[in-house]
């Protein structure tokens, strides 16, 4: 069996698997593509295989914390009386997100805890509660710094973030003024897995089956708009059969991913 390791032989396979090579299949290459294109979409939202967990390093520039300094304004008009307008002004503080990424769950802590001075506490605990840990409890130590790093969130707080994908847009809500550039921001989001990339994502099983119920769908639409007409050989067209059992079959699927394959339901959250 040939592996599909691109677009074009993963459309090859789906039309073989209804039957190409033996009876014609009544769909265009553009419409595969969209098909194909709508199967890799949907498997990215819902298939855990479809995306990645993944940490992305962003460095800030002069241009970004300019930029986030500034506002956009937004004026409305009044829909009974016009005279009456209104200015909002809205803050640039977003930096461009790749269009892979599907979630931003959170933003690691800009807090340095690994540099510090004589003063701090923590270097103070080290130096004289935990000088050695062949005698020392390490109990009352993690105890401390979890209870530091609750005063830390309580007294601080983490930074606020907005994102959408749609937007591409990663907005971080928090004083600017306070940044300085060639600071690096650590992201921790998700990311749809690219096929041209990783190519054997197109030999998923469970993409080859929704992928290839799509395209019957889209041959069982094409089909009926020639319902009930006979060919030469005088064998009718029946595309309603065929666009039913791709309907069932592509709900089938779309049951089986949502209680087998999709990813808990808080990944997005963030």
């Amino acid at each position: 069996m040939a592996v599909p390791t691109s677009k074009s032989t993963f459309a090859s396979y789906c039309k073989r698997a209804l039957g190409f090579g033996v009876i014609d299949i009544n769909v265009s290459d553009d419409q595969a593509d969209d098909r194909i294109d709508e199967a890799l979409q949907y498997f990215a939202q819902y298939h855990y295989d479809g995306i990645e967990k993944m940490y992305l390093k962003y460095k800030i520039t002069e241009a970004d914390i300019t930029r986030a300094r500034a506002n956009t304004t937004t004026t409305s008009t009044d829909t009974v009386d016009s005279s009456v307008t209104a200015s909002f002004e809205e803050g640039n503080n977003f930096i461009p997100m790749p269009s892979a990424v599907v979630s931003v769950t959170n933003i690691f802590d800009f807090t340095n805890a690994v540099e510090q001075n004589m003063f701090d506490i923590r270097y103070q605990l080290r130096l004289n509660d935990l000088y050695d840990f062949s005698s020392t409890s390490i109990i009352h130590y993690q105890m401390t710094m979890q209870q530091l790093d609750l005063l830390s969130h309580v007294l601080v707080g983490e930074v606020p973030i907005r994102f959408n994908q749609h937007q591409n847009r990663l907005y971080l809500d928090m004083d600017w003024e306070q940044m300085t550039a060639d600071e690096y921001l650590i992201i921790e989001c998700y990311r749809k897995i690219d096929p041209a990339t990783y190519t054997d994502i197109y030999d998923d099983i469970y993409l080859k089956r929704y992928a290839t119920a799509l395209i019957k769908r889209q041959w069982g639409a094409n089909l009926s708009k020639f319902n009930g007409v006979a060919t030469l050989g005088g064998v009718s067209m029946n595309g309603e059969q065929i666009y039913s059992q791709a309907i069932e079959e592509i709900q089938r699927l779309e049951e089986e991913i949502k209680l087998t394959f999709e990813s808990p339901i808080d990944y997005m959250i963030g």
